[in-house]
């Protein structure tokens, strides 16, 4: 009879894509694999894992909203209502283990799964552990981190190092490079920057960006490519419009579908610290700049970078001084050849590529 497994979580790429790559490393293990997907209604999970062709179930619950106390009222009837539906959910599926990657769904179908004595597994994504996921951690029969020194976190024996799983499609760059700058409408001759914001986008770092739009025109034998994220996409557009103010050699977009062509063009990369998009980067191995974002619970993005930091593998600039350095610290270092053969040599000593089927193989393990 063939296995049935029960992913939960997501809410942004950095949970999604880990998950959906977890999926297919199952599949592609054990093909007749039976996989459900339990995520959190209203957000992204909803949308891209029927998109990755799997069946997933939405769970009423949110975070807690730390600006206003009146949305939070709702909260414990919402999580009552998640954890009778993560049950039922796992009665009716008949699963044989459950995986949780992060975000709101993951917490009320982990500790179901622990009380109903269901093998679990975490896949903890940052250098530092949300406070969901280390009481999760007590029950769970395997804990897969993507940094050394998690057992601060979780009990050492139930700890492997997996590393991140990571889009395969968006990290295969080889050789794409001429057809990536002519697709972007790109100059071969001259050196790009790519900037990104995480999937949702960084509404800070489009500011950043902006402040500085005429300079970057000015550059002769710099180029950019900068995704704004679809949320801001409109605002910046509108923005850009009212002052003409779009140079030729910075191209702009709601969202980059194909990663692999964004990657394979980019000499530099500005980025924020998401864990998901770290794990790529390491991959990509190209010199990078990372401005952690400060809304994020427990600063964690600012403890991703700084591991990198600590390796000689990146540079970090903090959110108080991305608006006055970013850019300036970005054309210098890409000025800096040495510099940057050397951070891209020790990125990629930190690469994990094969995590999604490290993970995928200890559920199997799980379950038998």
């Amino acid at each position: 009879m063939a296995h049935r497994v029960i992913i939960s979580g997501g809410g942004t790429g950095g949970h999604v894509f880990p998950a959906i790559a977890i999926a297919n490393a199952l599949r592609r293990i054990e093909p007749d694999i039976e996989i459900l997907f339990v995520g959190a209604n209203g957000r992204m999970e909803m949308e891209r894992v029927p998109e990755a062709g799997y069946e997933i179930v939405g769970l009423d619950i949110q975070g807690i909203d730390r600006n206003s106390l009146l949305n939070n009222l709702a909260l414990p009837f919402k999580l009552i209502g998640s954890l009778i539906k993560a049950r039922k959910t796992i009665k009716e599926f008949e699963a044989d283990a459950a995986v949780g990657v992060g975000g709101f769904a993951s917490g009320p179908l982990l500790m179901v799964a622990n009380n109903m004595g269901l093998p679990t597994l975490i896949q903890e994504q940052n250098s530092y552990a949300g406070v969901t996921n280390k009481s999760l951690g007590k029950k769970a029969k395997k804990i897969c981190v993507a940094y050394e020194g998690m057992d601060k976190f979780f009990p050492a024996e139930k700890i492997m190092l997996t590393g991140n799983p990571t889009r395969r499609d968006s990290l295969a760059i080889e050789g794409k490079r001429e057809f990536a700058l002519q697709i972007f409408g790109l100059q071969p001759h001259k050196k790009t920057i790519l900037i990104i914001g995480g999937s949702l986008g960084a509404k800070q770092m489009n500011g950043y960006v902006l402040d500085v739009i005429h300079e970057l025109g000015e550059k002769d034998d710099v180029q950019f490519i900068w995704q704004t994220g679809r949320t801001y996409y409109e605002d910046m557009k509108l923005m850009l419009k009212l002052d003409q103010l779009i140079p030729g050699n910075v191209k702009v977009f709601p969202f980059l579908e194909r990663m692999d062509l964004a990657y394979a063009a980019a000499d530099l990369i500005i980025s924020r610290a998401g864990a998901g998009t770290i794990s790529e980067l390491c991959i990509v191995g190209k010199p990078v700049i990372l401005v952690p974002s400060p809304n994020v619970a427990e600063d964690h993005q600012t403890k991703n970078a700084q591991a990198l930091v600590a390796k000689h593998a990146a540079v970090m600039i903090s959110e108080a001084d991305a608006r006055d350095t970013m850019m300036y610290v970005a054309l210098e270092l890409l000025s800096d050849e040495a510099r940057c053969a050397s951070l891209s040599t020790e990125i990629k000593k930190m690469a994990m590529p094969d995590a999604d089927e490290a993970i995928a193989r200890e559920v199997l393990k799980l379950i038998k």
